[in-house]
This record gives C-alpha cells, sequence and structure tokens, in this order.
C-alpha cells in the first residue's frame, strides 16, 4: 500500500476530525463569507508523485483553495433558486460518501440502499400530499429529472402510432405544448433529439403573468387534430413563481391524449403549505412531475427527483433498460434503478433527504416554506417604499423581480447589479421580464431572517448612491 495512503489509514479519526473543523469553520462563519468573489487561481498545478497525505492536502485546500469558495449556502445568496444545506442533510450526505453504496436493486445481496430510497420518496409522497401512483428517484437536479420524464414521454408519444423510439430512433416530429419552459427543459428537448426549437409557445394569460391561456392551450390542440402530443407545465416559473391552472388541465386530459409533464422544481413545495397548496390543486392528474431537493428543501447538490404515474413503468424500462447486459437479470422481473433512468452508477442520493425528512418533519418544511414567502413579500415592500425600483411582477410565493425604476434606468441595470453583487453581501441573478431588464431575487434558504433583508436594503441604497441613479 501506498505510504500515504497507510499513513492516512493509521490517521483517518484525526483527519476527519480535522476536516470537520474546517467544514465548521466555513458554516459558523457564512454570514461574513463573501457572495462572490473576484480572485483565482493558476489552475495548471502539478501532480505531486508521491502524494502529500490527507492532512497536507487539506492545509493546501485552506490556504490556496478555500479562500475562494463563496456563501452560496448563506441566507443572502438569493440566485439561482438555491438553498442551503440544514445540519441534518449534512449529516445524511456525510453518511452517504461514508456508506458509499452504489444503489441499485431492490433485491438484492449487495445491500438495502436501493429500499432506503423507496422509503425516502414514500415520505416525500406524503410530504406533498400525492397520491402512491407515482414512482420516483433521484437524479442530479431539475435537469436530468426533466430529462428522465421527458424521455419517458418520448417513448410514450413513438408509442402511440405502435413505434419504439428508444430503440429504433425518433421517425417522426413530436409535438410539444409549452408556454413558459424552464431552460432545463429546453435543454432536454436538445439533449433527446427532439430539438431545443421543435414546441409551440402557447400564450400566457393577459395581464402580467406567465401561466398558460388555457383558451390558447386548446385551440392548439384542436388544431393537432387528435394527434398525441406532451404538454409541459410549470408549477412556478422561474421569474415570478406563476404557476399553470392544473385543475383546468385535468379536464383537458379527460377530452385529448396527452402527456402531462410539471416542472416544479421549487413550486412543488406550495403543496407543503396550507396557504399555498391551492396553487398546486389537480397536479396528481400529470403524468410525471420533476422536483429539485436542493433548492428549497435544503439539501446539499446534488438532488432532484423524479415522480412518473406507475402505469407507465413499461416505456420507462423500454426508455432506461439495460438490455445489453444479461448479468443484470430481466428488468421487469426485478426492480433495478437503471433501468429507470439514465445512471448505472449511483450514490445514494436520497439519504440526506431522509435524514431532513425525518429530523424536521412537515411542520419544519412548512415553516421554511412560509418563512421564505414572507420575506419575499417583505422585501418586496421595501422595494416599493424606496423611490429608486419598481417591481416587475406581483409576488405569489418567493420570487421577486424587480428593477431599477424608469425607463431611462434600464441601460444601468447591468451595472448596478454587477456592482451590488462584488461587493460581496448580497448575491442575485439578472433576468428579462416583458422585454424589460430586470434582477430576480428567490428566497429558500433556511438560514435566511429579517435582519438580512435589512442588509440587503442597505446594499441596494449604498449601490444606487455608489452609481449616483
Amino acid at each position: 500500500m501506498n505510504s500515504a495512503l497507510q499513513h492516512d489509514l493509521n490517521d483517518f479519526e484525526n483527519i476527519l476530525e480535522k476536516t470537520k473543523q474546517q467544514g465548521l469553520d466555513f458554516l459558523n462563519n457564512l454570514e461574513n463569507i463573501p457572495t462572490s468573489n473576484k480572485h483565482t487561481i493558476d489552475p495548471t498545478r502539478n501532480l505531486n508523485a508521491e502524494g502529500l497525505g490527507s492532512l497536507a492536502t487539506l492545509q493546501e485546500f485552506k490556504e490556496r483553495l478555500a479562500p475562494l469558495m463563496v456563501a452560496s449556502p448563506g441566507p443572502r445568496y438569493l440566485g439561482f433558486v438555491t438553498g442551503g444545506s440544514t445540519p441534518a442533510s449534512i449529516v445524511g450526505d456525510w453518511l452517504a460518501s461514508v456508506y458509499d453504496q452504489n444503489t441499485q436493486a431492490i433485491k438484492a445481496q449487495g445491500g438495502a440502499s436501493a429500499l432506503i430510497e423507496f422509503e425516502t420518496i414514500h415520505l416525500l409522497l406524503q410530504l406533498l400530499e400525492l397520491p402512491t401512483t407515482f414512482l420516483g428517484g433521484f437524479v442530479t437536479g431539475a435537469t436530468m429529472s426533466n430529462f428522465t420524464c421527458l424521455g419517458v414521454a418520448r417513448q410514450w408519444f413513438g408509442a402511440q402510432s405502435g413505434k419504439d423510439f428508444a430503440k429504433n430512433g425518433i421517425s417522426e416530429p413530436i409535438n410539444i405544448l409549452t408556454a413558459t419552459p424552464h431552460s432545463s427543459s429546453i435543454k432536454t428537448l436538445s439533449m433527446l433529439g427532439i430539438g431545443s426549437n421543435n414546441y409551440t409557445a402557447i400564450k400566457t394569460i393577459e395581464g402580467n403573468r406567465e401561466a398558460i391561456d388555457i383558451a390558447d392551450l386548446e385551440n392548439n390542440i384542436e388544431k393537432l387534430n387528435g394527434k398525441p402530443f406532451i404538454l409541459i407545465s410549470s408549477a412556478g416559473t422561474v421569474n415570478t413563481a406563476d404557476f399553470d391552472d392544473f385543475e383546468a388541465i385535468s379536464k383537458l386530459k379527460e377530452k385529448y391524449n396527452f402527456w402531462w409533464h410539471i416542472d416544479a422544481a421549487f413550486g412543488g413545495f406550495a403543496a407543503v403549505s396550507e396557504k399555498f397548496k391551492h396553487l398546486v390543486e389537480g397536479w396528481e392528474g400529470a403524468d410525471s412531475i420533476t422536483i429539485d431537493c436542493h433548492k428549497w428543501l435544503n439539501v446539499p447538490y446534488e438532488s432532484a427527483f423524479y415522480l412518473i404515474k406507475k402505469e407507465h413503468t413499461q416505456l420507462q424500462v423500454e426508455t432506461f433498460q439495460n438490455s445489453n447486459a444479461p448479468y443484470l437479470g430481466n428488468p421487469l422481473e426485478n426492480f433495478n434503478y437503471l433501468n429507470v433512468l439514465p445512471e448505472n452508477s449511483r450514490r445514494l442520493r436520497a439519504l440526506p433527504v431522509w435524514f431532513s425528512l425525518l429530523a424536521y418533519g412537515k411542520e419544519g418544511f412548512q415553516d421554511i416554506v412560509e418563512n421564505s414567502t414572507a420575506l419575499a413579500l417583505h422585501f418586496a415592500n421595501a422595494l416599493i417604499e424606496n423611490d429608486n425600483f419598481e417591481l416587475l411582477a406581483p409576488i405569489r410565493l418567493n420570487n421577486v423581480c424587480f428593477t431599477l425604476k424608469g425607463d431611462h434606468n434600464q441601460e444601468n441595470v447591468g451595472a448596478f447589479l454587477t456592482l451590488l453583487n462584488d461587493k460581496g453581501k448580497v448575491f442575485m441573478t439578472p433576468t428579462v421580464y416583458q422585454n424589460r431588464k430586470g434582477i430576480r431575487a428567490s428566497f429558500v434558504n433556511w438560514r435566511t431572517t429579517e435582519k438580512d433583508i435589512k442588509i440587503i436594503i442597505e446594499q441596494l441604497k449604498e449601490t444606487v448612491s455608489d452609481l449616483n441613479l
């Protein structure tokens, strides 16, 4: 055995203790760590032949790389709908690495990690009040969840005319209808060979809305003359957290033949709150749903799950089965996750979620959701009271979409946001909404408080002053 590796094995407890301390130093100081960082490194470091050992490597990380890390898990990082990591989720994530399971088969001599994943999906269905008619599993994020769901939808579309697209390729155009799809859904259409431009854009409801106009949707359905199609709908659009009318779509499902997919990456957690669960009423009628955990569930990256109706399991296996590996067994007789989603090798991603759900329960996540939405409203009200800003859309849930007041300031929005982020106290992301440049702040982090809102407002005022706006 390599001498450095042997030494690490003998000193493992000490190594883990020092690693724990490094992590605590970061987490306990999140409020003071910048939310953005201009410092950089030369990434062409030479590989050491003998190896440094873990402690020396940890020391180099501490001195050279740790100062580059930003407070993305912190309370004022409001970009990209980024959650933090609760204590329980970190415990689960660390143990997922320690136990290092390849989560695959239900009936396997190699361990029960797939059953843990099954149990976690069952817990999530209870949290979201969805029926057990869904089967789910964990992937890296919304992109791969959308890819999994829409991959099965692609197979469904082919099956409507007796074709197997998974085996033989796409042999005809696939009809996709959507109004305000997330970029990950469009990326998925590209990866699936459908084409990122090959969808019909449905009108949104008149007024300040991003939701599907049901009348226009039905008009476009009628134009298909009975042909099947795939509908991509939204539970929480990226700019304004708008929701499509799922009850109306459910009624359309009774009249027309289509696969209904919901991108609910963060908005699905509205179901946890009595105040907001009406936004997802009817979503149980969907064929597939995408939900992220590293957003509002506040677990570490990478964590998302898909939900697909059990009635589509045959199509799912046709899409993802490892038919050229006899040692894996019959995919329909012995459930194995590698036959129902993209990855063959998979870590136990369910464990951080399992720990979180058991540790904090439904009330814990209801509190996180309702606190986030209250803070978003508080922030929006503070913007309204300030003469330098205006809201671009009403506050429906947790996203605040705003801009500098006045059309004359549109040319200053980019410079304003760059300077604001460069200060390192808060981080937000740019957007364009209804042809106007804007800024989006997304509240999902369990650590964020009213104290942070006060700091954020102060930073906004200071940046306005710095630019003489």
